[in-house]
């Protein structure tokens, strides 16, 4: 694959990455000490031109950092999730080195991040400690607090309702809040989906590689994300290794469709977008994926589909932790973000022509 910038972050360990919303040519990473066991973190903000990526601006923290959100609101801001619980909001232009706001409620490690893409006037975060919490960015206290109850590594706005926020957990599940629903009835959840739950017809139970395609035991999902095409379909991955997507308008089919090939623990995902059945994952395995779902085929689906692999990037050494898509170009710009102290900014359009990784 000719067409791959690389950046090194010696010292620390990636966790995210992110590109701006409002430029195609800078990125931020979020990366800590020693793996995020102990120690600190820095968050770089950076910069693709001629001569390659170069800092733009770094920031040190205390505490290990584990997820990034680009402000909707500021092109300059943008706010990181702490190994401490706290969260911290960033400005490029402000003259020092500290956050320009400091958030700490969260009782354990804050590990996601996710801004209105709608509203833009707030943004949530999830954390070990069971809650996601809703904050203003000029507020230093959160504005609701949504319990879930067991360790919530994602959580994200839905991109079409401002209203409507989902989360995975360690306890397997999707859950759906509704913040225009009653507080009183079970503080705004609406929807929650076994995922690893089996779907109703026992002749749609397929094996390959020892997973079932339909129930399975419950384990962890690390990361999640919605469709940006289709805004009642979101897509799961966790230590099981099988990404799903599920269709909320019905949650008791199980899964829509199933996407079987990585090794290890799926750590992130993104829907692509630009196209409505494509999405990207990063894993343990040390492998970045590209997937279609198999949503535009022409051929009629069946009710639980086996998703296709288009192409695999392998050159990452250690744990493949982040990836993201660059919202602007000709829709193939990836960049990913792993253990092995390295970001790479590649074209995903060479593994779709079999250019391999």
């Amino acid at each position: 694959m000719a067409s791959m910038l690389e950046f090194r972050t010696p010292g620390y360990n990636p966790y995210a990455v992110k590109y701006s919303p409002y430029y195609d040519s800078r990125l931020a990473v979020a990366a800590s000490a020693n793996y995020g066991i102990v120690g600190n973190g820095r968050l770089f903000v950076l910069g693709l031109g001629p001569a390659g990526i170069q800092v733009e601006k770094a920031f040190d923290t205390n505490d290990a950092l584990y997820d990034l959100a680009w402000s909707e609101i500021n092109e300059n801001q943008l706010v990181v999730a702490c190994g401490d619980g706290s969260l911290k909001l960033f400005d490029l232009t402000s003259g020092g080195d500290f956050p320009v706001m400091n958030f700490s409620e969260h009782k354990r490690e804050a590990f996601s991040v996710c801004w209105n893409p709608i509203t833009k006037d707030s943004f949530i975060s999830s954390s070990w400690d069971g809650t996601i919490k809703i904050w203003s960015p000029s507020r230093p206290t959160s504005l609701k607090t949504l319990p879930v109850g067991n360790c919530t590594y994602s959580a994200c706005f839905s991109p079409t309702n401002p209203s409507i926020i989902s989360c995975v957990s360690s306890d397997s599940h999707i859950r759906i809040f509704d913040l225009r629903t009653p507080v009183s009835a079970k503080y705004h959840l609406t929807t929650i989906i076994p995922a690893h739950g089996a779907p109703p017809p026992p002749q749609q139970q397929q094996q390959q590689q020892g997973v079932s395609i339909g129930g399975s035991a419950p384990s962890e999902i690390l990361t999640h994300d919605w469709n940006k095409y289709r805004d009642t379909v979101l897509a799961t991955g966790g230590v099981d290794r099988v990404v799903r997507t599920f269709d909320l308008r019905n949650p008791a089919a199980g899964p829509a469709s199933v996407l079987l090939g990585h090794e290890y623990a799926v750590r992130r995902l993104a829907w692509s977008p630009h196209a409505s059945d494509v999405l990207a994952t990063a894993s343990y395995d040390m492998t970045v994926r590209v997937w279609s779902d198999g949503s535009s085929s022409s051929m009629p689906p069946p009710q639980h589909q086996q998703g296709t692999q288009l192409g695999v990037m392998n050159r990452h050494s250690e744990f493949a932790t982040g990836v993201d898509w660059c919202l602007f170009g000709s829709g193939g710009w990836l960049a990913s973000a792993g253990w092995d102290q390295r970001v790479l900014v590649w074209d995903a359009h060479t593994l779709l022509r079999g250019g391999g990784g």
